[in-house]
């Protein structure tokens, strides 16, 4: 996608939501990344009705270990993989304390050398709750990158490198939300809304859909 297209297609996002942000509920950086581990292969949906429940009473690495792994089960066994969540959430818990005073690390190392933590969800946590610029590619991200020819690529680090390169600086702290939620709404998996598509005419997919008459 050109330059134009790119600034263009980024204005117009901005404009239908100036101020996104995840759909993830959380008030402390502990409690994204906790909420971020649990959304793997989960909708934010479900991680938000566990994390109601699991929140008022244990938002801390402290809290939290105190719980114990079969405790903390009880409380997210509704989200996918709960099992090895509850594992990584544990461990996850007793590094923060043993190795950064209980407080969530601004530094990618860091953060991905915690158990259940990986480059997108570094990149969440440093974008959401540091104010990073940083872009986390998921699912939906892969999807319009690719469908769109924004930054088109085979995998999730080819598609980084190339967002990383073609958003222009003003809107890189925010194009990560503004992508997910477009994916997650419009440009969807199986059948992408085309017609109510904001980008449409900038857009290289090549079968878009048309509106029923």
């Amino acid at each position: 996608m050109k330059r134009a297209d790119a600034i263009e297609l980024f204005s117009r996002l901005r404009e239908l939501n100036p101020h996104p942000t995840t759909e993830l509920a959380y008030s402390t950086p502990f409690e994204l990344l906790v909420a971020v581990v649990l959304s793997a292969q989960a909708t934010d949906v479900g991680v938000n009705k566990a994390t109601r429940k699991l929140y008022p009473v244990a938002n801390t690495p402290q809290a939290i270990l105190e719980l114990g792994e079969e405790g903390l089960k009880r409380y997210i066994s509704t989200i996918g993989l709960f099992n090895a969540k509850a594992k990584n959430v544990i461990a996850l818990c007793q590094l923060l304390i043993e190795r950064h005073g209980g407080e969530v690390p601004h530094n990618r190392e860091a953060l991905e050398a915690l158990p259940g933590v990986g480059r997108k969800t570094a990149n969440v946590v440093l974008n959401t709750a540091f104010g990073e610029p940083t872009i986390a590619v998921d699912t939906h991200i892969f999807r319009v990158a690719n469908r769109t020819g924004l930054a088109p690529g085979k995998d999730v680090r080819a598609v980084e490198a190339k967002l990383e390169k073609v958003i222009p600086a003003e809107f890189k702290q925010d194009a990560h939300h503004w992508l997910i939620l477009h994916g997650r709404y419009v440009c969807k998996a199986r059948k992408p809304d085309c017609p109510h598509c904001a980008i449409r005419d900038l857009c290289g997919y090549k079968h878009k859909t048309v509106a029923v008459p």
